[in-house]
Order: C-alpha cells, then sequence, then structure tokens
C-alpha cells in the first residue's frame, strides 16, 4: 500500500514538474503559476469555508448538549455505538465535505481574479441603469458566493439538529418536539443568517431578470412581465426574508417556535403567490393579448444589445437593387473582382497536392486547404495554401526511434493560385518543391509544430554530432538518399538529466526515452505541438477558432490562431450555442467547453511559430473589457498589437467563427423595427451547401474572396456569406436575400461589415437554386454525360457568389476525377450564372463572355489575353520531380559515353537521349488519353512531359 501511495505521488509529481518544464521554457510560467495558485487559493477557501461552520456546528452541539437529558433506549444504544468515533467522526464528517467543497470551487478562479479585476464596459443597461461590467464580473460571484453560503447554512442545521438529537439536545415526544435553550439559540442564529442570505439573494435576483431567458416573447432579458411583475415581486420577497430572519432572532432569543414556523410558513406561500402566480397571471392575462404593444420598448432593449455584444452594431447596410442585366460589358467596372475570382476549390484539391507535392507517403496535407493572399510581382495575389506536415501513418517501418528520432518534421510551404490552372486543370503552383523554391520569399521550411505533428519527438544534439532526424527526401528511395537535420532552435524542455529523463518516461510512458543511446545532454523534447492546443494552455480564458492557419511571416512558417473572449452575462443579449452557428460542410460541430455565449469579441491574435513553438499573443481587439481584465490577471502574457510586424499584418484576416456567428445573428437581428421582429416576417438562414450531401445538408459555409463589395472604393480581401428567407415546406424560397461581406484587410476598414439588402419581391435565386438550375440544364448536363464517359466522376466545387455587374454573379468550378487509387480530381469547366442566364466553358474568362454578350468587359485570372494566361507549356508550372535529386560530387574520370548527332555533329549524351525519348513517348501517351478521354492518364503524361523536358534543358546546357 505504502509503495503504491509512492509510485502514484512521483507519477503526479511527474505529470506537475513536466508542466512546468513547458511552461517556463515558453516564457509562459506565469499563467501556470496564477492558474495554479488560484486553484489553491480557492480550493482552501471553499474546504475552510465548509469545514468550520459545519465543525463548529457539531462542537457547539456537542459541548453544550443536556448534560442529564434522558434518551430512549434506541438512541442510547446508538450513542454508545458511535461515541468512540465521536472525536474522529467531528473532524472527518466536515474535512470531508470541506474536501468536496474545496474541490468545487477550485474551478471557479478565474470569476473571482476577474471580479478583482474588473474593467467597467462603459455602457450601462436600460432598466437599472448599471455598468454592464457590474453583470459580466460581478453578479456571477455574487451569485455564486450566496448559493455556497446557503448550502453550508443548510448542513450546518442538519449537522446541528442531528447531533442534538442524539445527545439529548432535540427530542420527539407523540407529536411533541422539545428543544433544548442552547439548541434553540443554536438553531435561530442559523435560521436567521440562512433568511439573511436568502434576502440578499432575492434582491441579487433582481438584476439577474436582465440576463435570464424571459417567461414572455422576449428572447433573453426582462420583458415586461419581469420589469413590472417579477422584478418587483422579488424586491418584496426580499424584505418578507429579512422580516423571516427577525422572527427567527426572536425565536433564539425568547423561545418561541411558533414565530419561526409562522415566518418560514409566509416565505413559502409568498414566495408562491409573488415568485409563480403573479407573474403568470400578468402574463397571461395582459401581456399575451397585447404582446405586440407591451413588449416593444423591450424588443428594442434586446435588439440594441444583441447586435453590440456581437458586434454588428456598426453593420453599413446597403438597398442593392441586384440587376440581372447580361448585355456586353457588363462587367468591365468590377475588371480587378473579376481578375481575382477564386476557381480553385479548396476542399477538392488536397488530393492534386497529394499526388503532386507529397512526394513521400511520410508527408501529408489536411483535408481543407487555406486561402490566404501574398505579394506576387507587385500584386496582392489570392491563394491556396497548405502547409506539407509529416504523417507518422505513413511509415513503412513503425518503431519508436522512427517516430520520435527520425521523423520529426514536415517541410516546407505549397501555395497556389486562386485563379489559375494549369491546361490539364492542375493548380498552378506558386510556392512549391523540395527544397522549397522560395517564391514567397526565403524562409524557415522546417515544420515542428502544425497540426499533424507527432505526439512527441526529441531532438537536437551537440553542435558537429551526426545529424539523426530525416530533413527531406533528396534522391532515390532509400535512407542513403535523404538529406538529414539537426534541430538548432529552442522547443521544448532539455533532456540533459537522468532525472528529466525519467519524468518524461513517466508522463509518456516510455522507457526507451532513458534507454536510448540517440538522447544526449543537448537533447529536447517536443510535444503539446497542435498550434490550437500550445495557444489554449497559454490562454486558457481564450475561446479558440476552429481554423489555425500557416502563413509565411518575416522568414518563418508561423500558425495564426484567432482567440475570443466570451461572456454568457451580457444583459439583454440573445445567447447562441456556437458549436451550432459555426458548423458547415467544412467543419463538424466542435465540443466547446464554454458552447453557450451571449458577448463575443476577437480579442487576440495568436502566433505559433512552426519551427520553435514559440508563442505570441497580440492583443488586437484593445477596448475590449474582458481582455484589459484578463491583461491585469497575467501582465506579461499578452502584447501589444504594435509589435506586429508589418508582413504579419498582411496576413491576419476575419476570423471565420466569429463572421459564422455574427450571420447567425443577423438572421433575425438585421431587423431592428420591433414590430417587424416581433412578427417574425423578415427572417433569414444562412442557406444549405448547395453541394454537400442531401441526406445530411450542412450550412454553406462563408468564403474568402479579393473583391470590391458595392459601397467601398477599392477591392479587398473579404469573407463573405448570403441569406435566404427562413421558412419551411412549401412556404419556403431559395432565393437572395441578403449578402454579408466582412473586410479581412488590415488597415482602416479592416472588420468593415456590409450587408447588402436586396428588395423583398427579389428573383435573384439564392445558391440551391442556382445548383438545381445548373443541374437541370439540358446544355449542362450533355456536356457534363461527355465528362462523365470512361467511369469518370464529376464533382461540383464551391459555389461562389460575387456582387458585380450590378448584380449578383455565381460561379462553380467543375472538376473531373478519374477511378484509381492515385486519381484526383482535374478543373475541367467553369458553371457561371448571373439572373437566369447560365454559361458552362473550359475557363472562366470564356464563360463570362459567352455570359455577358460575347465580351463581359473584364477579364478572368484563367484569361488567355494576359501573362498569367494558361498555356500548355507554361513555364511559370514548375512542380518537382517527385523524387528530388541530391547534387554529389563529379568524378573527373568518369565522362559520359555520348552519341554524335549526324547532322550537326554536336555529341549527344546518353542522358539527354534518355530524356528526349521520354518526352516523346509522355507526349504520345497524353495524346492517347485524350483520345480516350482518361483525364487522370492525360494528366499523369503531361507531368511526365514536363519532367522529362525539364531535365533535357538542364542536360543540354552542360
Amino acid at each position: 500500500m505504502i509503495l503504491a501511495v509512492i509510485v502514484g505521488a512521483f507519477f503526479s509529481f511527474a505529470s506537475l514538474y513536466t508542466e512546468v518544464l513547458w511552461f517556463d521554457q515558453l516564457g509562459y510560467l506565469e499563467v501556470l503559476l496564477t492558474n495554479w495558485g488560484g486553484s489553491v487559493a480557492m480550493f482552501l477557501i471553499g474546504f475552510l469555508a465548509m469545514f468550520l461552520p459545519v465543525w463548529l456546528s457539531l462542537d457547539f452541539a456537542y459541548r453544550f448538549r443536556p448534560v442529564y437529558a434522558k434518551l430512549s433506549n434506541e438512541l442510547d444504544r446508538y450513542r454508545q455505538l458511535i461515541d468512540p468515533l465521536r472525536r474522529v467522526a467531528m473532524l472527518g464528517v466536515p474535512a470531508l465535505l470541506g474536501l468536496f467543497a474545496g474541490l468545487g470551487t477550485a474551478g471557479t478562479w478565474p470569476q473571482f481574479l476577474l471580479w478583482m479585476n474588473r474593467t467597467p464596459f462603459g455602457q450601462v443597461d436600460p432598466e437599472f441603469g448599471l455598468d454592464v461590467g457590474f453583470y459580466v464580473f460581478e453578479l456571477p460571484v455574487y451569485s455564486s458566493v450566496i448559493g455556497f453560503a446557503s448550502t453550508v447554512l443548510v448542513i450546518s442545521a442538519i449537522a446541528t439538529a442531528a447531533t442534538g438529537f442524539l445527545y439529548g439536545g432535540m427530542s420527539v415526544s407523540g407529536r411533541e418536539v422539545r428543544i433544548s435553550r442552547t439548541m434553540r439559540v443554536q438553531l435561530g442564529i442559523i435560521g436567521v443568517l440562512y433568511f439573511a442570505v436568502q434576502a440578499l439573494n432575492l434582491w441579487l435576483q433582481q438584476y439577474d431578470a436582465i440576463v435570464s431567458p424571459s417567461s414572455g416573447f422576449l428572447p433573453f432579458g426582462a420583458g415586461f412581465t419581469e420589469a413590472n411583475a417579477t422584478i418587483p415581486a422579488r424586491a418584496i420577497m426580499a424584505g418578507i426574508a429579512i422580516l423571516v430572519a427577525l422572527m427567527f432572532l426572536v425565536t433564539a432569543i425568547i423561545g418561541r417556535w411558533r414565530l419561526a414556523v409562522v415566518g418560514t410558513a409566509l416565505y413559502l406561500v409568498s414566495g408562491l403567490v409573488l415568485g409563480l402566480a403573479y407573474p403568470a397571471l400578468i402574463q397571461r392575462f395582459q401581456v399575451n393579448p397585447s404582446a405586440r404593444t407591451l413588449e416593444a420598448e423591450f424588443i428594442e432593449r434586446n435588439i440594441n444589445a444583441t447586435r453590440d455584444a456581437y458586434g454588428v452594431s456598426d453593420v453599413v447596410e446597403i438597398a442593392y437593387e441586384a440587376s440581372t442585366d447580361t448585355s456586353a460589358g457588363a462587367l468591365r467596372a468590377d475588371a480587378e473582382t473579376t481578375a481575382n475570382i477564386r476557381i480553385i476549390d479548396p476542399a477538392l484539391v488536397t488530393d492534386a497536392f497529394a499526388q503532386l507535392e507529397q512526394f513521400r507517403q511520410y508527408y501529408r496535407f489536411p483535408t481543407y486547404l487555406d486561402v490566404g493572399r501574398y505579394d506576387i510581382a507587385g500584386e496582392s495575389t489570392d491563394t491556396v495554401i497548405a502547409a506539407r506536415e509529416i504523417n507518422l501513418d505513413g511509415l513503412n517501418t513503425q518503431s519508436w526511434y522512427n517516430s520520435t528520432i527520425v521523423y520529426t518534421h514536415g517541410y516546407g510551404i505549397v501555395a497556389a493560385y486562386g485563379n489559375q490552372r494549369t491546361e490539364d486543370g492542375q493548380p498552378r503552383f506558386i510556392e512549391s518543391g523540395i527544397p522549397v523554391s522560395e517564391v514567397l520569399g526565403e524562409y524557415e521550411p522546417r515544420i515542428y509544430f502544425g497540426e499533424n505533428s507527432p505526439p512527441y519527438s526529441i531532438v537536437g544534439g551537440p553542435e558537429g554530432s551526426t545529424a539523426l532526424e530525416l530533413d527531406f527526401p533528396s534522391g532515390g528511395e532509400g535512407d542513403e538518399n535523404n538529406a538529414t537535420y539537426t534541430f538548432s532552435g529552442d522547443g521544448g524542455p532539455k533532456l540533459g538529466s537522468l532525472f528529466s529523463q525519467l519524468l518524461f518516461a513517466l508522463k509518456f510512458q516510455s522507457e526507451q526515452i532513458i534507454l536510448s543511446d540517440a538522447i544526449t545532454s543537448d537533447s529536447q523534447i517536443l510535444y503539446d505541438r497542435h498550434p490550437a492546443d500550445r495557444v489554449a494552455k497559454v490562454a486558457p480564458y481564450l475561446t479558440l477558432d476552429n481554423d489555425p492557419y500557416p502563413a509565411v511571416v518575416d522568414g518563418r512558417i508561423v500558425w495564426i490562431v484567432d482567440g475570443y473572449t466570451t461572456s454568457r452575462d451580457y444583459p439583454y443579449s440573445t445567447p447562441i450555442e456556437v458549436s451550432a452557428a459555426i458548423a458547415d460542410t467544412y467543419r463538424p460541430a466542435p465540443q466547446l467547453a464554454f458552447d453557450t455565449v451571449n458577448y463575443m469579441r476577437n480579442s487576440v491574435k495568436a502566433t505559433v511559430d512552426a519551427y520553435s513553438g514559440e508563442v505570441t499573443l497580440y492583443a488586437w481587439d484593445t477596448e475590449d473589457p474582458m481582455l484589459k481584465a484578463w491583461s491585469s490577471i497575467f501582465p506579461t502574457s499578452v502584447v501589444a498589437q504594435s509589435e506586429m510586424s508589418e508582413s504579419l499584418l498582411s496576413h491576419v484576416r476575419y476570423p471565420s467563427d466569429l463572421f459564422k456567428v455574427q450571420r447567425s445573428i443577423l438572421g433575425a437581428y438585421h431587423v431592428k423595427d420591433a414590430g417587424t421582429f416581433y412578427s417574425a416576417e423578415d427572417e433569414w438562414v444562412t442557406p444549405n451547401d448547395p453541394v454537400s450531401n442531401p441526406a445530411a445538408p450542412r450550412l454553406q459555409p462563408p468564403y474568402y474572396l479579393t473583391m470590391q463589395v458595392p459601397g467601398s472604393e477599392n477591392p479587398a480581401f473579404s469573407l463573405y456569406s448570403t441569406f435566404i428567407p427562413r421558412a419551411t415546406g412549401e412556404a419556403s424560397r431559395n432565393v437572395l436575400y441578403g449578402y454579408l461581406a466582412a473586410n479581412s484587410d488590415y488597415g482602416p476598414d479592416y472588420g468593415k461589415l456590409t450587408l447588402l439588402r436586396l428588395p423583398k419581391q427579389t428573383t435573384v435565386p439564392g445558391p440551391g437554386q442556382v445548383q438545381a438550375q445548373f443541374d437541370s440544364d439540358a446544355d449542362v448536363g450533355q456536356q457534363l454525360n461527355l465528362l462523365r464517359q470512361g467511369q469518370t466522376e464529376v464533382i461540383s466545387g464551391n459555389l461562389l457568389t460575387l456582387p458585380v455587374g450590378g448584380g449578383l454573379l455565381y460561379v462553380q468550378p467543375v472538376y473531373v476525377r478519374s477511378t484509381g487509387d492515385t486519381s484526383y480530381p482535374l478543373l475541367r469547366k467553369i458553371l457561371v450564372s448571373f439572373g437566369e442566364k447560365i454559361a458552362f466553358e473550359d475557363t472562366l474568362d470564356e464563360a463570362l463572355d459567352a455570359l455577358f454578350g460575347g465580351d463581359s468587359g473584364a477579364q478572368a485570372g484563367d484569361s488567355g489575353g494576359d501573362s498569367s494566361a494558361v498555356a500548355p507549356d507554361d513555364s511559370a508550372q514548375t512542380t518537382p520531380d517527385p523524387t528530388p535529386a541530391r547534387e554529389e560530387p563529379v568524378d573527373p574520370g568518369a565522362g559520359d559515353t555520348g552519341v554524335q548527332d549526324p547532322g550537326s555533329g554536336v555529341v549527344i549524351s546518353l542522358e539527354l537521349q534518355a530524356a528526349l525519348a521520354d518526352a516523346r513517348q509522355a507526349l504520345l501517351d497524353r495524346e492517347e488519353a485524350y483520345r480516350a478521354n482518361d483525364l487522370l492518364a492525360a494528366a499523369q503524361a503531361d507531368q511526365r512531359l514536363t519532367d522529362a523536358l525539364a531535365r533535357a534543358l538542364v542536360l543540354s546546357e552542360q
């Protein structure tokens, strides 16, 4: 038993001390110590607040028991049985209750620290005129203290009565209850305290009415009934509770229990009458018949508070008539927007990235790629981007040494143009290859911290020692052809001593950490490597966005993570379930610790260095009172926004989860008129994704695009979503009612929300209706059937909506995919729609021209009329050899044997001959594949042709 306790204690110590090492190495030890210190302090407060009153109640009840009390034989036997354990029980019972109480209060340290560091919101509630900070910071603390005190007093009363009953202070004879004087005084004082606490509780419940659901029409907050019945009733009930407390005081002094009994009955009856019956009668007979009129003032309160709490009170609303004119030149004024229309679907090109840029099975890309923007040739360019991360599941040999020492990191960023593709439908890469091409600038390509990093890796070593980590493949198959590397950063706790190795061996339950000779005094252990996990540990008060995204910033790959401060106590603001609001085709509903909130701010933008794991928290919403409070609690953890570099600022974007919550709120709260809100005649919803599974439909995700939103002066990287009217069954109409866009470019307009309102009599189809038009169009169907020949699958890409040409343009890329394990979707066609007209062409530029009278007036990114055109032999498409060769020293005595060209006399090397032969064969194979409509084989042949020509070009220059 003792040995088991010692072993368990050491395991616990190992877990705690390794956390200290992790936080200390990262520079956030303050956060851990504050967390632990707050938890310990609140545990001790909870323990003592329960232990002392209960112990004092037991001790007083026993100490002042009647000395000569006559007990029944049965009670006497119980007492004799208990007496030997009395001292233990009188300490043990309060201690056990204190233990449970302490464990319950230990987790409330954030609430109390926020209360101690509270900051005014600068806004007052419309009912009591108190600062919003009172409800967010103070009321929850006061309510929890009162609830705890009530529990302690009830338990103390029970403990007093039980002790008195056992030791003669209280006896029951028939219908008569006899209580000794000291017992009467003790119970009377407990009664006084209990009803005094209830009076305070009832008084605070007045304020709680505006942070609670309403009994009437109002979604949240005090409505007419609460303001005119419930709140006054609670004030009266507080006075009655004070009166009952005085009755118990009189009872304690003069011994008349009838007063206490009558007072308690009065309290219960008045609670039923004033607390339940009276508000219910007011609601039914006064409010319900005239709810639209009586609730109007309170509906306005709810609308204003909800819009303020979710940051949508400053939405710029524009009446948008949405023209359906498809005459020639209609897009001339929107040339910059059309040039940036994204035709690459980040949800469909993962397999293409994997086939073309993965190179080895131990690398991988995420299921859904990210959309960003970079300056390419002096112009901001939308990109589809992903990090090439390590994938231990792809290792042929699974061993502790391989998964921990050798395969430790991913390598490089892969980025493709969002608005371009190659002739055969592949993504046109900007940044690619191993080693990296560095088109995005010179940067550290190694990814030790990412979304798919191993649970832990051991890296580092003495300077000049043999490198053990695989860096990247640099030749043919086999370990001897791989480049190796030794981590040189500061990314994790050191394993320099046997003691530290023992601690981490216990933490990860692996004896190899002690036994392996690969671990040296300079070794480091990297763990908790997911960017969101690292930010969550150093900023436990933040709710994090579910989409961390990579960016090349100042020569490093960093993960950018958006953090939110949230509350569920904003007065009059309607709560929302965040998990339900953010679920869509890309993201299932996540499990969140604090799911229901009614206040949300993007207060922090965090970065995680993909090489070193360094976490930096930047204060983004500097006016947020909750962030101010947390910054007071953790004064060194959050740095000022001014510390963000220009490079980093150029990659921040409006966070998608916040945008999803805001669009969910605006579905109802775009309405500002109380009467219209009450009738719910103008409610909107986000449409289901038209390309999602009809059997399990999900909301259409918002999309990032560079476009010029009506009302703005210049194009901006934006996040948008659409609205259709809320209706079910035969009444449903999939027509567009609203279009919401958020500016994502850093600057004065960052975060600007623009809402385009379409007329209610609009005939502009919504996404679902447009998709139905695409699917039912005879000409489109005929062409799709041609694409489906040869068991080829046709896949519809994301359906984009853009406010151009005075109307709304729909754009959908169409991919085809052949059968086979190594196949991947190729972009073959573009569907477009404007008003009632549809076009279906090979390129977006051709489709727009076909849609707008033969000349749209603008060029798309895949146009053949500029330098960004897709050409058959586009030299910008630099897809590297999947088995990149490593340069080897040339042996001067080993010359190439060549063949002389009879026409020119030039000696052609055998390697050049082979490259040209490979090119000819690949060309023939591509032509044959196109004739057979085998698009996958054509793409593979085209890739071989590109590789062969590249090899021939290099060899011809030697």
